[in-house]
């Protein structure tokens, strides 16, 4: 699709809008298109909400690869939605987004959320490995059952028999050592200490100091009592 155009194919069912850098879907896709679109395809822009899309009643298929999409995604109601892909956004929170989809999209089949912090796999975090990737999808079958393809894979028989026995137990999350240890971090506004001496303390007057000391430290186990008289070479 050259300079940014629509297209659009199949007397609008097939709608494209890809590669424009829009942060919000343009209100005329849905005045023109919103009726009889049953594909739209909305990746590599800068989506931030799926606002718009309350004009596309009649919706399939969803794709909005390559966003910025977060956790705080909304859609309208689109009882006929049968695939989301949701790939290389910015969401985190699988939980909140599942029961969502559940709420909004009763009739999902396929969704694929890879590239997605949320999706536990190496696309995102080289600490993350199959097992992570195998417990999220059990715990994203545990939420929409009616799924049959979950990101690049068919869901099994298998997986399905152990989502229902144990998906509601199998969500990955952080460690709390993680939180914690960001509250250490030092920052500089709410540490005002620094040991540099005042005049280097400005980024754009740096400059090294040289000065005698003036203390003088005589405690017994100091370093410093170690020296060496004239009278002992």
């Amino acid at each position: 699709m050259a300079g940014g155009e629509i297209m659009v194919l199949t007397d609008g069912a097939q709608v494209s809008y890809m590669g424009h850098d829009c942060e919000q879907i343009p209100a005329f896709l849905g005045e023109r298109y919103g009726q009889l679109a049953k594909r739209l395809d909305l990746s590599f822009n800068q989506l931030r909400s799926l606002a718009g899309l309350k004009d596309f009643c009649e919706l399939e298929e969803l794709i909005v690869d390559n966003n910025l999409l977060g956790n705080n995604l909304e859609l309208p109601r689109l009882a006929h939605l049968h695939t989301l892909t949701l790939n290389k956004n910015k969401i985190t929170d699988i939980e909140a987004l599942l029961e969502h989809l559940h709420e909004v999209a009763p009739s999902m089949e396929y969704l694929s959320l890879l590239g997605n912090e949320a999706c536990p796999n190496q696309l995102v975090s080289i600490d993350k490995d199959e097992d992570d990737y195998q417990r999220y999808r059990y715990f994203v079958l545990h939420k929409l059952k009616k799924l049959k393809f979950l990101d690049s894979r068919q869901v099994s028989d298998r997986e399905r028999a152990e989502a229902e026995a144990r998906g509601a137990f199998m969500k990955v999350v952080k460690p709390k050592a993680d939180t914690e240890s960001s509250n250490l971090r030092y920052d500089p506004v709410l540490t005002p200490y620094t040991p540099l001496p005042k005049g280097s303390r400005d980024a754009k007057n740096h400059k090294g100091v040289f000065a005698k000391c003036r203390y003088v430290y005589y405690g017994k186990h100091s370093e410093g009592n170690r020296f060496i008289r004239n009278d002992q070479l």
